[in-house]
């Protein structure tokens, strides 16, 4: 059985972005030197999961890089410069709130929608300071790639289709969601305060306190400090990072991150990445992609991937999560669009003695930024 969810207003919005050029944002400078620099991006992909069963169709905002608008003001100061960063997802319906039984709203936006609203200050001398909502010194520490097709495919595996549930042989929906089952783990944001050290060839050091202000319902704190470092290594590109993360949950045991991951990119146009997690309450993952870029088309590079991910003890202490995946990334470089397609197995299994049907999905769409 098939289901496709396509709304009108959707569809429209999505073909419009796709037809329109992309424009760069202006950047506005006052007359001692500060500036203004409006940023956003559309995009807007078809999801469908096939539980094993019946195949689930829908337009949606792609959580991998959800759509959203922004701008940074920032004033130097001598050798310092301190920038205002204001950022939110517009809040159209995300890839991975879709699931067999429940459909989000069109277009639902809320306080939890702000990604940044963010003071950040940068000294020449003694690295960066940051207060407010925004990233904590871990995020995106787990998620380094190289390859060029995180839109499509990426170690955040429930950013496709995350909401959906696993079946049993039986037909029967098990409970058990995408999203849980192949878990992967990286920093959050947070209304916190952040100090990056200076970089030291190539390697920096974060530490980071905050608490989820956004969300009424939770006192969680968070907790986190990581190494990261960029830089070349001859010709090579390598992008690399750990991080630990704490959360305390009142009333619920306090969990603990521990995650890295390293993205590696040659001359040639040939890349790796490779990523690790582990969580006290919640097993391990490992994660490995490789890929090429390549300039085969006069309108931009193209990206191909393939991509493998292995979690054990996500749901419960036994179990064992597999997917496999490929992407092609197409840049249209005029237009500033990146137009991508991904595919996706999945296979889960445990301790329960119950059979699951592998499921499967695929990504298809294109993301404009101005």
């Amino acid at each position: 059985m098939t289901h496709t969810r396509l709304s009108l207003p959707a569809v429209a919005c999505f073909a419009g972005m796709a037809a329109t050029p992309g424009l760069a944002g202006p950047t506005y400078e006052n007359a001692s030197g500060g500036t203004f620099t409006p940023y956003g991006h559309l995009n807007f992909a078809i999801t469908s999961f096939d539980d094993g069963q019946d195949d689930n169709s829908q337009l949606a905002d792609n959580e991998s890089s959800s759509s959203r608008l922004g701008f940074r003001l920032t004033q130097p100061f001598g050798e310092n410069e301190l920038t205002f960063r204001f950022e939110t997802s517009i809040g159209f319906a995300a890839s991975d709130e879709f699931s067999q039984t429940s459909d989000p709203d069109d277009f639902d936006w809320d306080q939890e929608n702000l990604r940044h609203v963010d003071l950040i200050y940068r000294t020449a001398q003694f690295g960066t300071f940051y207060a407010g909502q925004g990233s904590m010194a871990s995020d995106g520490v787990g998620q380094f790639d190289s390859s060029g097709t995180g839109l499509a495919t990426s170690i955040a595996i429930g950013d496709v289709a995350g909401g959906f549930q696993l079946r049993d042989t039986a037909g029967a929906l098990t409970g058990i969601e995408v999203g849980d089952a192949f878990a992967s783990f990286d920093g959050t944001r947070a209304g916190r305060v952040r100090y990056d050290t200076p970089a030291f060839s190539g390697f920096t050091a974060s530490f980071a306190v905050g608490e989820n202000i956004l969300d009424d319902e939770s006192d969680d704190e968070f907790y986190d400090i990581a190494v990261s470092y960029e830089g070349s290594i001859g010709s090579t590109e390598v992008e690399a990072g750990i991080g630990y993360q704490v959360r305390e949950r009142p009333g619920s045991e306090d969990r603990e991150d521990t995650f890295g991951s390293v993205g590696v990119k040659l001359p040639s146009g040939l890349n790796f990445a490779f990523a690790a997690g582990d969580r006290n309450t919640a097993g391990n993952y490992v994660y490995a992609k490789v890929g090429y870029e390549a300039d085969w088309l006069n309108v931009g590079s193209t990206a191909v991937s393939l991509d493998y991910f292995s979690a054990s003890d996500s749901v419960s202490n036994g179990d064992d999560a597999d997917a496999f995946g490929v992407a092609i990334v197409q840049d249209f470089d005029q237009q500033n669009v990146e137009a991508y397609f991904g595919y996706r197995d999945y296979s889960y299994s445990d301790t329960s003695g119950t059979s699951f049907q592998d499921a499967s999905s695929y990504i298809v769409g294109a993301r404009w930024s101005f």
